[in-house]
C-alpha cells in the first residue's frame, strides 16, 4: 500500500487549483482523473469581475480576484509558459438609459475599480456600437484547455496522477485513514463538477424538502473565424466574444438549465448565431461547436466541506459560471477547513442545505 496525504479525484478548474494548492502546502497527494473533457475546458476562459447584463460587481469580486490573478501567474511560472493575459471586456450599451445607468454604477464604491465612467466612442467598422461601449477594468483571460492539458502533463511527470474513472466500491473509509485500491489516503477531495451528482457520498442531490440543490446548466459555444473583425477586446452584447487569435473567436454561451445532455446542439448553434449578427456586421464562418455542463447550485454559491457520516470525504463542487475566478480562493479556504479546522463562510458551506 502507498500512503498519501490527499486523494483528489477530478481535474477541471476545482481540482487543478487544489492540486496547485496542495503543492505550496507540501502535500503528498494523488489525483485521480478520467480524462474526460469537463466543463473547463469548454468554457470561454473569461475573469470578469462584473455582471454585465445588471452592471454590478459579481459576488465577492474583489476578494476573489486579488487572490487568482497571482495564483494564476505562479502557476505559469511553474508549467514556465504564460496561462493568464489581461484583456478589455467592452458592453455594447443598447441605449441611452443604459449609458446613464453605467455612469451611475461606475461611481459606486465596489465598482469604481472595474468600471470605467467614460462612455467610450466604437471606431471598429465591423461592430455594431452606435451608442458606444463601456470599459471593464482588471478583465483576463484564460485558455482552460490548454491549461489544464498541461497541468495534466506536469502531474504525469512528477507521478501524481491516475488515469482512471474513479469507483466508489473500491473505497473504503475509517474514523483515521481511508483505503482505495492500493493506496491509503487521511484525506479525500471530490473536485468533480456536475459529475458529483453520480457520487454516492454526496448527500445534496434532493435537498430534505425535495427540492435539488445541485442543478446542471448547459452551456454551448460556437467557434467563428472572421478577418476583418480585427477585435483585441472581449466585447459583451447579447453573447459575449472572446478573441482567440488567428482571427478566431469563440462566442457565447447558451444557458440550459436542468440540462445534462451530451453533446451540441444545432438550436444553440443557431440562437448563438443569431444574437451574433445583432453585434457584428462583417462576414464570418462557423468552424466548431463545444459544449459543457457548468456545475450549478440553486442559489448560485458553491458547495465546500463534508458530511458528517463521512468526516475524511470533501466536496469542492458547485462553481457554476464563475469558477476560473472564484477557484483558487475556494481551494484555500477549503484547505484551512481541512488542515486548520478553520470555518468555511457560510455561504459556500455545503451543511447550509442541512
Amino acid at each position: 500500500m502507498k500512503h498519501v496525504d490527499y486523494i483528489l479525484v477530478g481535474l477541471g478548474i476545482a481540482g487543478l487549483c487544489f492540486a496547485e494548492t496542495l503543492l505550496r502546502q507540501g502535500k503528498n497527494f494523488l489525483v485521480i482523473e478520467d480524462g474526460e473533457k469537463e466543463a473547463t475546458t469548454a468554457s470561454g476562459g473569461v475573469l470578469n469581475p462584473t455582471v454585465l447584463k445588471r452592471f454590478t460587481a459579481a459576488w465577492n469580486a474583489q476578494q476573489f480576484f486579488d487572490k487568482a490573478i497571482p495564483f494564476y501567474d505562479a502557476i505559469g511560472e511553474r508549467l514556465e509558459k504564460q496561462v493568464l493575459n489581461p484583456i478589455g471586456i467592452q458592453r455594447i450599451f443598447n441605449s441611452i438609459e443604459e449609458q446613464n445607468d453605467w455612469v451611475v454604477a461606475s461611481d459606486k464604491k465596489q465598482l469604481t475599480a472595474f468600471l470605467s465612467s467614460e462612455i467610450q466612442k466604437n471606431t471598429n467598422e465591423s461592430v455594431k456600437a452606435t451608442l458606444g461601449l463601456g470599459n471593464v477594468k482588471g478583465g483576463a483571460l484564460l485558455h482552460p484547455a490548454e491549461l489544464i492539458e498541461r497541468y495534466r502533463m506536469y502531474l504525469q511527470q512528477n507521478e501524481l496522477l491516475v488515469s482512471e474513472n474513479f469507483d466508489y466500491d473500491a473505497l473504503e473509509t475509517a474514523e483515521t485513514t481511508n483505503t482505495y485500491k492500493k493506496y491509503t489516503a487521511e484525506q479525500i477531495v471530490f473536485a468533480q463538477g456536475a459529475k458529483v451528482r453520480e457520487n454516492p457520498f454526496f448527500n445534496l442531490s434532493v435537498s430534505p424538502e425535495g427540492s435539488r440543490v445541485f442543478v446542471g446548466n448547459k452551456g454551448e459555444y460556437v467557434i467563428f473565424k472572421a478577418p476583418n473583425l480585427q477585435l483585441t477586446t472581449i466585447l459583451k452584447g447579447p453573447v459575449m466574444i472572446i478573441p482567440l487569435g488567428n482571427d478566431l473567436y469563440k462566442v457565447g454561451a447558451s444557458y440550459g438549465r436542468d440540462d445534462f445532455s451530451e453533446g451540441t446542439t444545432n438550436k444553440a448553434r443557431e440562437e448563438i448565431v443569431s444574437k451574433l449578427k445583432k453585434m457584428i456586421s462583417c462576414n464570418f464562418e462557423v468552424v466548431d461547436q463545444v459544449s459543457g455542463i457548468r456545475p450549478t447550485v440553486k442559489d448560485r454559491k458553491p458547495l465546500l466541506g463534508n458530511f458528517l457520516d463521512h468526516p475524511k470525504l470533501y466536496f469542492l463542487s458547485g462553481l457554476g459560471t464563475r469558477g476560473l475566478s472564484m477557484a483558487p480562493l475556494l481551494s484555500e479556504w477549503l484547505y484551512d477547513y481541512i488542515e486548520k479546522n478553520e470555518e468555511l463562510p457560510r455561504e459556500v458551506d455545503l451543511k447550509r442545505f442541512l
